[in-house]
């Protein structure tokens, strides 16, 4: 493992309940034969992440019975319901103190962005103080990393299903945006109608 393989951890936010699904959580979607919170696992563990950190809510017990999650750290958010935010913080709280320098965070319903995107904005890490994100088209998106001199800053101000947007817009200009267009598709799975995208 490299030093960077280290200093870089995989952060999944996949607690999700898919209010708007019936209720079915997000992790467990099935994809290419396979639920979603494992295409994301592989995902990022493909883009250089040897640490993946895994954050679940929503019918957490079913998630854990049947996806394969060998070799992940899981962390339970029991205040999933309120949002992305309180799992954002759970999952950087998991990760404080275990010697990674910056966290790659990914989206369980976000199929569409793979490794090729997931490895770009992981490619510029340089330390602790970096902001990384994926552009779509000049606009911000997912895959983020957030340097590990951020993470304070953003438990503070990540509430509701904002996660990082607010600290991330008042840090703009030190965000360095990587094009992610041309090799990744930002949609989300949030309603019956997004559905369509998986295979």
């Amino acid at each position: 493992m490299t030093k960077t393989e280290e200093q870089v951890a995989g952060l999944l936010l996949a607690a999700g309940g898919g209010r708007r699904l019936g209720g079915r959580p997000k992790a467990l979607l099935e994809h290419r034969g396979h639920p979603l919170v494992e295409h994301a696992i592989a995902a990022l563990r493909a883009a250089g992440c040897a640490r993946v950190h895994v954050v679940l809510g929503a019918r957490a017990d079913a998630v854990r019975e049947w996806a394969a999650l060998d070799g992940c750290v899981i962390v339970e958010n029991p205040d999933w319901e309120r949002g992305m935010g309180s799992s954002l913080r759970a999952g950087l709280a998991s990760l404080t103190g275990t010697g990674a320098r910056a966290a790659l965070v990914s989206l369980v319903d976000q199929p569409g962005i793979g490794t090729e995107a997931m490895a770009r904005v992981r490619a510029g890490y340089r330390g602790g103080a970096s902001l990384v994100s994926a552009a779509y088209a000049g606009v911000r998106g997912h895959p983020v990393l957030l340097g590990a001199d951020h993470w304070p800053g953003v438990m503070a101000t990540a509430t509701g299903d904002r996660g990082a947007r607010a600290y991330l817009r008042e840090h703009e200009a030190e965000i360095t945006l990587v094009e992610c267009g041309d090799v990744a598709r930002p949609y989300d799975i949030d309603t019956e109608a997004d559905l369509r995208h998986l295979e």
